[in-house]
């Protein structure tokens, strides 16, 4: 096949590459250039869309006999991942930006473009895998190393998609193994640290990026009664589950830590209480997609047994769920709607929940609500 590999300049991706053109494969690489914010351009950096990073991708693509280009999607990624990533806590919610870059940039602007100049598939170096079943439709399953495994922020992939993409890493038992081969082959980065944090956010400062970016007013931090117990100068700086940087005047009776339990906007208040009140055991979706076909009771709207995430490395939950639809001038969608048999903590509107049977996705919602069945509306 023609295959086009995404080049972040890491080492899985490097791997990956070299994996795809063992198996005989066209292999061109292509880099991203995602982001011109000046602090993503300097060494130091800990996101995944640096000038270093563009050239360590050169280096590998160089010494595997490639071909190696940079595409600019920055403008691009600008709109769909870091503007969406300011609307969203403009609004309250607390979106994930790399489910928003794989959905809109990886596997819809890149392999879009990859598709129109004739490649077959976009290889990756992410740790998910793809099952072909007995009709010949994708499914997207986890990786062997559950520890490393990325389905979760694959879960916005849909059966288009899912047909050409690739994860020669599926298979692989551990990251060491894939440093070790990297060594092995030669490769640079073999030893290079894991990107980490948000890349258009160098220094990890998410709430001083999300100053200079959103109006900010001052307002009043209630707790579960309604009581003030401080204030804050901007609802928006806050995620549901924090615990530091609340800076309340007033103690619990218990003496023991306050978390943020809900965030409105509209009002400029954010909720406080003790830890408890953060389990969640009820959440409905919007934006719902499937990974490959959706199974049966997805048409018949029956409840099924799944699994659900709430994070990238958080752990599944078993849960029951169902789907309904709704009918409006802009046409007919799904809402998700998921019981969790064990309750989860510090779930908030706008993260992405990814349902799963064993290993496979079955498909994924952005968070609309969540709350406990047992606990009373907060004031």
């Amino acid at each position: 096949m023609r295959v086009l590999a995404a080049m972040s300049g890491g080492v899985d991706s490097a791997v990956a590459a070299a994996r795809a053109v063992d198996a005989g494969h066209d292999v061109v690489g292509v880099h991203l250039a995602l982001s011109r914010m000046p602090g993503t351009l300097r060494t130091g950096s800990r996101g995944c869309c640096t000038v270093e990073d563009s050239n360590d991708a050169w280096r590998a693509c160089d010494l595997l006999g490639i071909p190696y280009y940079v595409w600019d999607f920055s403008e691009r990624f600008k709109e769909d991942v870091v503007q969406d990533f300011i609307d969203e806590y403009a609004a309250g919610r607390t979106p994930n930006p790399c489910m928003r870059c794989n959905e809109r940039i990886k596997f819809a602007a890149l392999l879009e473009k990859a598709i129109a100049l004739g490649f077959d598939a976009v290889c990756t170096g992410h740790y998910a895998k793809v099952i072909t079943d007995a009709d010949g439709n994708p499914e997207l399953h986890r990786a062997a190393d559950w520890a490393k495994d990325q389905s979760y922020v694959l879960g916005v992939l849909t059966h288009e998609q899912l047909k050409h993409s690739m994860f020669p890493l599926a298979d692989t038992p551990s990251k060491a193994e894939v440093r070790a081969e990297a060594e092995a082959r030669g490769l640079s980065v073999a030893k290079k640290p894991d990107s980490h944090d948000i890349c258009f956010i160098p220094d990890g400062d998410t709430a001083g990026w999300l100053v200079e970016k959103i109006e900010m007013t001052d307002g009043d931090v209630v707790d579960e009664t309604g009581a003030k117990v401080g204030g804050h100068t901007g609802s928006n700086q806050f995620t549901v589950g924090q615990r530091r940087g609340l800076k309340l005047g007033t103690p619990a009776a218990d003496g023991k830590p306050r978390f943020v339990l809900e965030i409105r906007p509209k009002e400029n208040k954010v909720i406080v209480g003790p830890h408890a009140l953060l389990a969640i055991d009820s959440i409905q979706g919007i934006k719902v997609s499937w990974a490959g076909l959706p199974i049966a009771e997805v048409a018949t709207g029956e409840e099924f047994d799944c699994y659900a995430q709430v994070r990238a490395h958080g752990d599944p939950v078993p849960a029951r769920a169902f789907i309904t639809e709704e009918t409006d001038d802009g046409g007919t969608r799904q809402q998700l709607h998921v019981t969790l048999v064990e309750p989860l903590r510090g779930v908030a509107p706008g993260q992405t929940i990814v349902l799963y049977q064993g290993s496979r996705v079955l498909g994924q919602a952005t968070i609309d609500t969540a709350r406990s069945l047992a606990r009373p509306d907060l004031p």
